[in-house]
């Protein structure tokens, strides 16, 4: 479950920012959990992607790569999984499906919304 929540989050600021270009991209990112202040786990993500807007003006992304979870509990980095994306925009709105491998199984999430600039 932990994994699909970090999969979610990971392509917001794709989600929100929108294509400006169409090509490939390279997104590394770490992230973390801090309930209470304190470091409990995390993760490490290598994703490649393609990025483009098709001329009716959605835009759209795929995206996949290696990623591993680290436990505050255990101090050790989990097994490295793979985690891959594929989402789009149109105007305010945005929808995004992901999941990323456990063991014999995928974990899936799911997120749409409205952006609002002001």
């Amino acid at each position: 479950m932990f994994k699909t929540s970090i999969a979610a989050l990971t392509a917001a600021p794709l989600l929100a920012s929108g294509a400006a270009f169409a090509g490939p991209y390279v997104n590394l990112e770490m992230s973390g959990s801090y309930p209470d202040g304190a470091y409990s786990s995390g993760t490490l993500e290598a994703i490649i992607g393609y990025e483009g807007t098709t001329e009716s003006g959605i835009g759209y992304y795929v995206a996949g790569g290696p990623t591993a979870s680290h436990s505050d509990s255990t101090d050790e980095f989990g097994d490295v999984e793979f985690i891959g994306y594929i989402g789009g925009t149109y105007d305010k709105f945005y929808a995004e499906l992901s999941g990323v491998t456990n063991v014999d199984d995928v974990d899936w999430a799911a997120k749409g919304g409205v952006k609002f600039t002001f």
